[in-house]
């Protein structure tokens, strides 16, 4: 088998791939400096779990027009539209370092984060065939990641050389510059003909959410909760690992490299065994590891190990991913093929929407203590893994009890003649 078949690279996934990756590679700079940026700016506590609040909101809002505008304009203007409108944003910040400015701005410097969701998801499903989608969405998150893991060192490095504030103002304008250079790449990609709807059509979110099956609705309650354990911890992570733990700025680097390396490692070998074996399995293992990150980051205090276990916590951050691809290849193959990114959008839309309350959840946590964060984050991906658990068994067991009935009536037929 060829390794371009294998790691399903056709040309638009090729073209697709690097804009990720260029992209990222600026936003990873500062990207996750950003509440000790806004800490630095004079922000309080509760501004930096608006922040975090706003980011999985936006990520809610954004998903559902960004599929909707995928499924109206197809693959490349909308990609250029989200980029663009990216660079506008990081431009704002740039200019003007103040914490209220970065709260504006994230509304324009998270759309190809947020809009582009979708459409991504939707390339997959238009270049590959259904049982090739997790590997066509793993490779996607190998390459997304690969900044993720020199970036943030890099971005760590001009923080501690030149301050935090002038340090993430220079990682601004590395973004401006590598996202306008993918403005050639994106450019390139190739759509097929859509076939014509109506705007009334398209803009239909409550049809998309009475069109979920019901597999997909108990995948999206799991999701939920277990995204609710990501999300009440998520922006005090850095806080946490510079300020009680003593890690540096160029070590939060290192941790973020080992996470994503972690996840770059897994991503491949698991989508292409989740294509051929079933995907349900890996989901569970990643919704057990999304609980027990938090355990892990509790435990680096408990014993004082200071960095060294803090290592071992984001290698368990890193596995989260185990079964991410399955997650979404699910996604992707129960949604109506005709408005596949509305669909997607829909799901983003819903789950962010709720999850978003965990940042000012987490924020209250947080208020209370790193344990009280971390205890109540752990406690929802219990529970969201529980249900996950419990919803695969029930349907293996109303699939089983289908076959024994099949094959009863097949019996009775059979003795009939």
């Amino acid at each position: 088998m060829r390794l371009a078949e294998f790691f399903a690279l056709k040309r638009n996934i090729v073209l697709l791939l690097l804009a990720i990756f260029v992209i990222g590679a600026g936003e990873e700079l500062w990207m996750r400096f950003v509440p000790k940026y806004l800490l630095a700016l004079g922000a309080s506590v509760f501004v930096i779990g608006l922040y975090d609040a706003l980011r999985t909101l936006l990520g809610a809002i954004y998903a559902y027009p960004g599929g909707v505008l995928v499924d109206l304009w197809g693959h490349r203007r909308a990609f250029l539209t989200f980029n663009i409108v990216s660079i506008v944003g990081y431009a704002m910040v740039l200019l003007i370092p103040h914490w209220a400015t970065v709260i504006v701005g994230m509304f324009l410097f998270l759309s190809w984060t947020c809009f582009s969701l979708p459409a991504t998801f939707s390339l997959v499903a238009a270049s590959l065939d259904a049982s090739r989608y997790s590997m066509g969405i793993g490779i996607q998150m190998v390459v997304k990641r690969l900044p993720i893991m020199i970036a943030p060192i890099f971005g760590g490095m001009l923080i501690d050389y030149f301050g935090i504030i002038q340090g993430v103002r220079l990682g601004l304008l590395m973004s401006i510059l590598l996202s306008g250079a993918t403005i050639f790449v994106q450019r390139q990609l190739r759509d097929d003909p859509k076939p014509e709807a109506t705007p009334l059509e398209r803009w239909n979110l409550l049809r998309s959410l009475r069109e979920f099956n019901a597999p997909m609705r108990q995948l999206l309650l799991s999701d939920v909760l277990v995204r609710f354990c990501e999300r009440i911890p998520f922006a005090w992570v850095v806080i946490f690992a510079m300020d009680y733990i003593g890690a540096t700025g160029k070590e939060v680097g290192v941790l973020t490299a080992i996470e994503v390396g972690v996840a770059s490692l897994c991503i491949i070998p698991t989508s292409y065994l989740a294509d051929k074996y079933g995907r349900e399995p890996f989901i569970i293992a990643t919704f057990v590891m999304f609980t027990l990150f938090p355990i892990a980051l509790l435990w680096s205090r408990i014993v004082q190990a200071h960095f060294t276990v803090l290592v071992f916590a984001f290698f368990i951050r890193g596995l989260k991913e185990f079964g991410d691809t399955s997650r979404k290849a699910l996604i992707i193959a129960y949604a109506d093929a005709g408005r596949r990114g509305q669909f997607v959008g829909a799901y983003y839309l819903t789950r962010d929407l709720i999850v978003s309350i965990g940042a000012i959840v987490g924020a209250y946590l947080w208020h209370l203590g790193p344990a009280k964060n971390f205890l109540g984050a752990a406690a929802f991906g219990i529970a969201g893994t529980v249900i996950y658990i419990r919803s695969v068994r029930h349907a293996r067991e109303a699939q089983l009890a289908k076959l024994k009935q099949d094959l009863y009536h097949l019996r009775s037929s059979e003795k009939k003649l």
